[in-house]
């Protein structure tokens, strides 16, 4: 269900988007307001669910995670058993940063970051020991030429 938002919400969420780690002073200085009325709205969007969390984003490369995959995967197994051990294991894994059920050939794609080709196997490895799968293909970002979490509001 779509929450209901005004102008004021929105230049609220979008200052969020860009940076978090805002002052309340500086958002409600941005947006035209004081500070009282945008940290009433913030609380109201963070209760009604708008607002999941608030987080830092951190630089892969910086951090020695140099290679992201996006791994396709087609299953024949559709019950519920494995499916529940699949979602298991994705989210035990750290380095998969998404994992989405798909519509068409394809049933799962996974976004997953790691340090190189080898960390990239491990991960592998332990996914196809863990879980039946009928199909992994995986491809290599080689630039990584947009990404954002914001959302266009």
């Amino acid at each position: 269900m779509t929450a209901r938002i005004d102008d004021t919400d929105r230049k609220i969420l979008a200052e969020l988007q860009r940076d978090a780690g805002q002052s309340l002073d500086e958002i409600a200085r941005k947006i035209g307001s004081s500070k009282t009325p945008v940290w009433n709205r913030i609380r109201k969007l963070r209760d009604s669910g708008v607002i999941r969390q608030s987080t830092v984003l951190l630089d892969p490369e910086s951090l020695g995670f140099d290679a992201c995959f996006f791994v396709l995967i087609r299953t024949s197994e559709h019950e519920a058993d494995w499916q529940a051990k699949f979602l298991k294991a994705l989210r035990d894994r750290p380095e998969v940063l998404e994992a989405h059920r798909l519509a068409g050939d394809i049933d799962y794609i996974l976004k997953v970051q790691v340090e190189n080709a080898r960390a990239y196997d491990r991960f592998y490895q332990a996914l196809i020991s863990e879980v039946k799968v009928h199909n992994v293909t995986a491809l290599l970002s080689m630039e990584e030429i947009k990404s954002t979490t914001m959302l266009p509001i």
